[in-house]
């Protein structure tokens, strides 16, 4: 199961999406523009899922997808 993260830049000005928590693909300016985005990157690679974290890098949210 692939896993994609939304997790906000170290000064917490922007939000990065993730891919296996190791690769960052791009960085958002809003944080639900990232949600957004991880979403349908998860869709369109099923089984996954997301994982939103919150500025303390805790998980807030998880979305599957199978």
């Amino acid at each position: 199961m692939k896993e994609y993260s939304v997790v906000p830049n170290k000064d917490v000005t922007g939000w990065l999406v993730k891919i296996e928590d190791v690769a960052p693909t791009d960085l958002y300016d809003e944080r639900d523009t990232a949600v957004e985005k991880a979403t349908e990157l998860a869709e369109n690679d099923k089984p996954s899922r997301v994982l939103i974290m919150d500025q303390n890098h805790n998980v807030e949210q998880e979305k599957k997808f199978e």
